[in-house]
């Protein structure tokens, strides 16, 4: 039997305050006389939801900035973002003017490859087109297909400095793995240059938790069960008190089914399949959005094992999942991750 607890209404799949896919807006007095501000949109191909109390509503800013980021910067998908330009530029042999921004972000994804041994890769992006889970036409590729597209897949060959950006023939840049964390710390950046006490801003799978509520309670942020029948089943709560970063990667969220096989949309560098490490969900806390988003990603690839070492190197907690339903955290997730889902039981590392 489930045991029930309240949790904010944030699963790391959705912040359930209006309906999926719609723009709303709403505010309401706190139990202080202070303004709370709520928020839901569709960008980045997800859904964006904004919990804000403060003294101004910054919501709508933080959402066109959402939007802005995927236009014009990190969207391969968009025509004439920077990322789209980049990989339009392969093999040209020019380098590909960017932001400080856009520069940033690859040099700390770079980093991230490197100290991942390559699981976390963001040359992934001709085999992720090639499976297309989650777009319009998802299909398991042939093995040949696969074979063909694996030397265009390698970190190393993406060459980022003060001057641009260059890549070889047949390589495509993908900044998915990273992209909604990213998002959050564009929000941080925004409540930290205004007056606001707390928030908790949701980009998909990746979430913001932000100052403090207006009572003063620690926020309680809801794990969607990797296993339940719907984005309201929930594996466990987190209880946070500090700033902080929250991501989740899991082989329920975007995938297809053949021949009674699950072909999930995270995809191991090394093989081109989907990642077969034995886990079905990853959580991640720490202290920077892109690197809690890219750290379950990788550690997702890598298993539980393997990921010790990093999430060492980047003070992470993680909370992983496996597919017999067993929870292993790290010793600093302990204080923090209650399971209340008794389908499931904690394992000591």
């Amino acid at each position: 039997m489930k045991r029930i607890k309240k949790y904010l209404s944030i699963s790391l799949m959705v912040f359930c305050i209006f309906l999926v896919g719609c723009k709303s807006s709403a505010v309401e007095k706190s139990s202080d006389n202070q303004n709370a501000y709520s928020y839901t949109g569709f960008a980045m191909g997800t859904t964006i939801s904004e919990q804000i109390y403060g003294k101004s509503d910054l919501t709508k800013d933080i959402f066109s900035e959402l939007q802005s980021l995927e236009d014009n910067l990190i969207s391969w998908r968009v025509e004439n973002s920077e990322i789209s330009n980049l990989n339009k530029s392969a093999g040209s042999g020019k380098r590909t003017k960017l932001s400080s921004s856009t520069e940033n972000y690859l040099k700390k994804v770079l980093q991230l490859s490197k100290d991942s041994d390559g699981a976390l890769d963001p040359t992934i992006g001709e085999i992720a087109r090639l499976w297309d889970i989650g777009g319009d036409n998802p299909r398991v590729p042939e093995q040949e297909e696969i074979d063909e597209l694996l030397p265009y897949v390698g970190y190393k060959n993406l060459d980022v400095n003060d001057d641009g950006a260059v890549i070889p023939e047949g390589f495509k840049i993908d900044l998915g793995a990273v992209g909604k964390g990213i998002g959050c710390d564009i929000s941080k950046e925004i409540l930290d240059e205004n007056d606001v006490d707390g928030a908790v801003i949701s980009v998909g799978g990746s979430i913001l938790v932000y100052g403090q509520k207006p009572d003063k309670s620690p926020w309680k942020i809801a794990i969607t069960d990797p296993r339940g029948e719907d984005e309201s089943s929930i594996l466990g709560g987190l209880t946070i008190d500090k700033d902080c970063y929250i991501s989740t990667s899991g082989d329920y969220e975007k995938y297809i089914m053949k021949d009674g096989v699950r072909y999930h949309h995270i995809l191991d560098p090394s093989t081109g399949y989907p990642a077969d490490s034995g886990l079905i969900s990853v959580t991640i806390v720490c202290d920077n959005g892109l690197l809690s988003d890219g750290l379950s990603t990788a550690c997702f690839i890598l298993g539980l094992e393997k990921s010790q070492s990093l999430l060492e190197k980047y003070n992470a907690e993680a909370v992983f999942v496996d597919k017999d339903k067993n929870v292993y955290m790290t010793d600093g997730m302990k204080d923090m991750f209650e399971l209340t889902n008794d389908n499931y039981k904690i394992v000591n590392n």
